[in-house]
């Protein structure tokens, strides 16, 4: 993809409004009205179900389908059915594990939140099976990581990152994750002590984060996880680093939306300080058209006007129903990560964080000594701009 065309894509598939029509936010009744309608002109079931696969949407196709099943090709159906009942093996699989791994870490007295995948699916869904399963994601302390390292490698799981000491240390000031192969398939835990890596410049409160925690209940057993108020901020932020390009992102954050608990006067007062009122409202604004979600009147008010804001969910919900892919390491998509900020601060120390926040490429690009681990800045700025030429 050129560096001038991140947003561009082909013309959506013809199945494309009935995916949304099977994900939307709205009464049971509506929605098989809706599908039945849909379902008089020829629906390629195929295209629709990989369709849903690449949007992480299929249960939720599942779900929309059973009510409507009379409209769908027996063998088709059987299909999806086949696909859900998979879904929920994982599932489940990724439940014992979770609490195989949360236990072991309780017991050494390490603090862990498992947050999206099955956390999300239960507090958002309020099933395991209706989310696509992929990994888990525990949310932990920074300090807390070699420990945690240690103790999972007891159970089986591998780091993809081999770092020295003062790799590491670097690491955990500019990165966000770490990535762990297990004996059922690679990258099957991940385990974050940030939203986002640092030079996004979204420097989410993560002691408040733990401090705001809920409780839910995962295969029977007790966890915490992010309140409803953090995980719509941290799932708008995650949403917007990816540009929005999967559907099911939006349908977290519209059911997430509906909560009627959800406190908006914190939700606002947040959006404010991290400086993401342009991103909540965009994720927001994308959910009520896409998905027909409802935006409460509580959080109408939060939601700014501008020219900017407005172009910005035209432009996303074009490019998310073209499905085109696009380059994380474009100058086009630098530029979409500036304009979704509203202060001018905010720009301003993503592109200093860009440029000057060195990472795994560039310790494995360049071995420099101890002495010189600074220099890594330098070698960051100048592979950045070799990239942004190529690209």
């Amino acid at each position: 993809m050129s560096a001038t065309s991140s947003l561009a894509g082909s013309a959506p598939l013809e199945e494309w409004p009935f995916l949304l029509a099977a994900c939307s936010d709205i009464s049971r009744q509506e929605k098989t009205d809706r599908l039945r309608q849909l379902a008089h002109e020829p629906i390629r079931w195929k295209l629709l179900f990989d369709l849903a696969d690449r949007h992480g949407t299929r249960p939720l196709l599942h779900q929309a389908l059973v009510d409507v099943e009379e409209v769908v090709p027996a063998e088709e159906m059987s299909a999806l059915q086949q696909s859900y009942q998979t879904n929920l093996h994982k599932a489940l699989f990724l439940s014992r594990e979770l609490i195989r791994i949360v236990d072991r870490l309780s017991a050494a007295g390490i603090e862990v939140m498992p947050y999206k995948g099955l956390a999300l699916a239960e507090v958002v869904y309020g099933d395991i099976a209706l989310r696509q399963s992929g990994d888990i994601d525990l949310l932990i302390h920074p300090q807390d990581f070699p420990r945690i390292r240690d103790a999972v490698c007891q159970l089986g799981y591998t780091p993809h990152l081999n770092l020295s000491p003062a790799e590491e240390r670097a690491y955990l000031q500019s990165g966000y994750e770490c990535s762990f192969d297990g004996e059922a398939g690679p990258n099957l835990l991940e385990v974050q002590w940030a939203i986002q890596p640092r030079f996004y410049a979204i420097d989410f409160d993560m002691d408040g984060v733990f401090r705001r925690a809920a409780a839910v209940t995962i295969a029977g057993h007790a966890m915490k996880t992010p309140s409803s108020e953090d995980l719509l901020l941290i799932l708008a932020a995650h949403a917007a680093k990816h540009e929005w390009g999967r559907l099911v992102w939006l349908c977290d954050i519209a059911r997430i939306m509906s909560l009627p608990t959800l406190n908006w006067s914190s939700i606002e007062s947040q959006t404010t300080v991290l400086g993401i009122v342009r991103i909540v409202s965009v994720s927001m604004l994308l959910a009520n058209r896409m998905l027909g979600a409802a935006i409460p009147p509580a959080a109408q008010a939060s939601i700014p006007e501008d020219s900017a804001t407005l172009a910005l969910v035209d432009e996303i919900q074009s490019h998310i129903a073209s499905e085109a892919a696009f380059n994380v390491e474009s100058l086009a998509y630098f530029r979409l990560m500036m304009r979704l900020r509203e202060r001018r601060a905010d720009r301003l120390r993503f592109l200093q964080r860009l440029l000057f926040t060195p990472g795994p490429g560039e310790w494995q690009a360049v071995r420099l000594p101890a002495p010189l681990f600074p220099l890594y800045r330098l070698v960051r700025l100048s592979r950045l701009a070799a990239r942004l030429v190529r690209g």
